[in-house]
C-alpha cells in the first residue's frame, strides 16, 4: 500500500498568497494552519487560506458570504472589510472584524464585529457588535480563560494623534459583549500610526505585536512586552522585528502587520503583509501579499527574524506530514460546470446570489445579469479574481445579444471604480454587435481610439487580457480554436492598477486610497435595467 503522505521539511516560497491578499491573521489549530486576510469591498469578505506544512495553502470559500454577515451596499474603494482577525478557544473558531465606512475629514467610521464556527469552512454564527472605537480589532484568550478585545483607538479630533494607541477591554464568551472599563496599554514608538494589535502569552509574558509606520514603504512589525495583562509594555530595544525600510534592493517591500504561529514542535513563524513594486519603490499591481518569516528566540526572549528584513526563501517547519492531496493548486480553466463559483472568484459589493449569478439557468456556463455602471455602489455585476503574477492572463468566451448601448458585457481589468480597463460587446445606434474599448483612469472614463468594430458570425465572442509586468494588453477572437486571438488597442499601462496610483491626498486628508490589488473579471452592466445579461462558456486564468 503507498502512503498519500510524505514528512519532510521544504522551502516556504514568499509570497506564500501573492496578489491582494493583505494583514494576515494567522492560527494553527492542531495539525491545521488558518490564515485570514482582509477583502475591503469585495466578496466573500475575509479571505480564509489553509495549510498543514506553512508551504503551500489552499484557498477556502471566503466567511463572509451573506448580507447578514455583512452588508457592503456602498461601500467606498479600500472601505470594507479591514485587518480580521481568527483566534480559537474551547471549541470555536472566533473571527474579529471591522467595517470601515469612510476615510473622509480624518473620520473611518469603524465598526467591530464578532462571528464564530465550529468549522472555518462555516456556518458562522450571527454577527455580534462590538465598539467602534478603532479598527484591526483582535481577540486574545488568556491561560486564565478570560478574552479580550484589542484594537487600535482613533481620535478623530483635529490636531490629535488619529493613531491613539492601543486598547483592551474585557469580552464575556457568555453573554456574548463586553464588559468592564477599557484600558490603554501602549502608544507606540516614534514609528508611529500604530495599529494591528496581536496579543500572545508566552513563559510568562505577554507579547504585543503591532503594525507600525503605516502600511507602504516605512511599514514595521513592533514587538512589546509586559508581565503583566495591562502593562507597562516595553519595546524590543533591538527594533523592529522585520521592516524593509531602507532596503529597497530587497524584492519584498512593506514589510509589515505580523501574526505570530507556534507549531506542534515548538517552532515559530510570523506571517506578515508585503508589497512586490515593478521598480524599486515603484507601483505594485499586485497589491499587498502575505509572506511567512522564520522566528527564532533570543537568549533574553525577544522573538527576531533574521537580520530584522523579510527573506525571499526560508526554510519552513522541520519533519511535517505533507498530504498530497494539500498541493495548494488550483485549476486555471474555469468550464464553469460546478453548481458554485470556485474558491478564487469574488464579486464586488454584494454576495453571487442567484438573483444575479447562475451557474444553472444554462448548465456549462455563468450567466451574470447585468448592474450598475463602474461608478455604481449598490449594485455592480462583476465576478473577478485576482491578478497573482507580474505576468498572466484571463482569456473568457462570452455571449451576449445587447439591446442597446446601455448594455456592455466583457473582461475587465480592474482595481476600483475610478481606475479600470474594459473589453467589452454592446450595440450601435443601428442595434448591431460591436466590441470596444473603455477606460478610466482617476475617474475620467474615455473610449480607448482605433478598437471599435462590428460583430458578425455568431454570438460566441473570444476575449484576452494580459499583463506583461507593466504593460497591459487585450485581445479577441471568434471562439478560440476557431479563429487566431487579434490584439485590439495599444500597450496600456497596467500601473494605474495599483494601490500607489489609486491613492489621492488632498491638502494632506485622503480623498481616496489604494489597499486591493488588481483583478481580473468578468463584468455585465446593464444601465437601463432591461434585464440584459451575459453567458460566459468558461474562464481560463495562466501565469507565466
Amino acid at each position: 500500500m503507498t502512503s498519500d503522505t510524505t514528512t519532510e521539511q521544504r522551502t516556504i516560497h514568499n509570497p506564500v498568497l501573492p496578489g491582494f491578499h493583505p494583514d494576515p491573521s494567522m492560527l494553527r489549530v492542531g495539525a491545521d494552519y488558518y490564515i485570514a486576510t482582509s477583502t475591503f469591498e469585495w466578496f466573500p469578505a475575509v479571505r480564509l487560506h489553509h495549510s498543514t506544512d506553512l508551504v503551500t495553502w489552499r484557498p477556502m470559500h471566503g466567511a463572509l458570504t451573506e448580507k447578514r454577515l455583512l452588508d457592503l451596499t456602498g461601500a467606498a474603494d479600500s472601505c470594507g472589510v479591514w485587518a480580521p482577525n481568527l483566534t480559537w478557544a474551547d471549541g470555536l473558531f472566533y473571527l474579529v472584524y471591522t467595517d470601515v465606512a469612510t476615510f473622509l475629514s480624518g473620520y473611518w467610521d469603524p465598526q467591530n464585529y464578532v462571528v464564530t464556527a465550529t468549522d472555518p469552512a462555516g456556518p458562522w454564527s450571527d454577527p455580534v457588535v462590538l465598539h467602534g472605537r478603532g479598527f484591526d480589532a483582535s481577540f486574545f484568550h488568556d491561560d486564565d480563560g478570560t478574552t479580550w478585545m484589542l484594537s487600535m483607538v482613533a481620535d478623530w479630533r483635529p490636531g490629535r494623534n488619529r493613531f491613539a494607541g492601543i486598547s483592551i477591554q474585557q469580552y464575556d464568551r457568555d453573554a456574548r459583549r463586553l464588559t468592564g472599563p477599557e484600558h490603554m496599554i501602549f502608544k507606540g514608538t516614534e514609528a508611529a500610526l500604530t495599529e494591528g494589535p496581536n496579543l500572545y502569552r508566552i513563559n510568562g509574558w505577554y507579547y504585543l505585536v503591532t503594525a507600525e509606520g503605516g502600511t507602504s514603504w516605512e511599514h514595521q512589525v513592533t514587538v512589546a512586552r509586559s508581565r503583566e495583562l495591562l502593562g507597562p509594555y516595553v519595546t524590543d530595544p533591538a527594533g523592529p522585528m522585520v521592516t524593509s525600510l531602507g532596503r529597497p534592493d530587497l524584492t519584498l517591500q512593506k514589510a509589515g502587520h505580523g501574526s505570530l504561529v507556534e507549531t506542534p514542535t515548538g517552532e515559530w513563524f510570523l506571517a506578515h503583509l508585503v508589497g512586490r513594486p515593478y521598480t524599486p519603490l515603484g507601483r505594485c499591481v499586485l497589491g499587498r501579499e502575505t509572506a511567512i518569516q522564520r522566528v527564532t528566540w533570543s537568549e533574553d526572549g525577544w522573538p527576531r527574524v533574521e537580520d530584522g528584513i523579510p527573506h525571499d526563501d526560508v526554510p519552513g517547519p522541520g519533519a511535517v506530514s505533507v498530504s498530497a492531496a494539500e498541493s495548494g493548486l488550483t485549476e486555471d480553466a474555469d468550464e464553469f460546470d460546478s453548481p458554485t463559483l470556485g474558491p478564487d472568484w469574488s464579486t464586488l459589493r454584494r454576495p453571487a446570489t442567484p438573483d444575479w449569478v447562475s451557474l444553472s439557468a444554462r448548465p456549462g456556463f455563468l450567466r451574470i445579469s447585468g448592474g450598475q455602471s463602474a461608478a455604481g455602489r449598490q449594485r455592480p455585476s462583476l465576478v473577478g479574481r485576482r491578478v497573482t503574477a507580474f505576468r498572466c492572463e484571463l482569456e473568457t468566451v462570452v455571449e451576449f445579444e445587447p439591446r442597446n448601448y446601455r448594455q456592455l458585457a466583457g473582461l475587465t481589468a480592474y482595481y476600483n471604480s475610478r481606475n479600470w480597463y474594459y473589453l467589452h460587446v454592446t450595440a450601435d445606434d443601428d442595434g448591431r454587435p460591436v466590441l470596444d474599448l473603455l477606460a478610466c483612469d482617476n475617474g475620467r472614463v474615455g473610449v480607448v481610439p482605433g478598437v471599435r468594430r462590428p460583430l458578425t458570425g455568431g454570438l460566441g465572442v473570444g476575449l484576452r487580457a494580459r499583463f506583461d509586468g507593466p504593460s497591459l494588453t487585450f485581445a479577441w477572437a471568434g471562439r478560440p480554436g476557431e479563429g487566431p486571438w487579434q490584439d485590439v488597442g495599444p500597450v496600456l499601462d497596467a500601473t494605474t492598477l495599483s494601490d500607489e496610483y489609486a491613492a489621492n491626498v488632498v491638502a494632506g486628508e485622503p480623498e481616496a486610497w489604494g489597499f486591493t490589488g488588481a483583478f481580473l473579471g468578468l463584468w455585465v452592466q446593464d444601465l437601463g435595467a432591461e434585464g440584459g445579461f451575459a453567458d460566459f462558456d468558461r474562464a481560463a486564468y495562466r501565469t507565466w
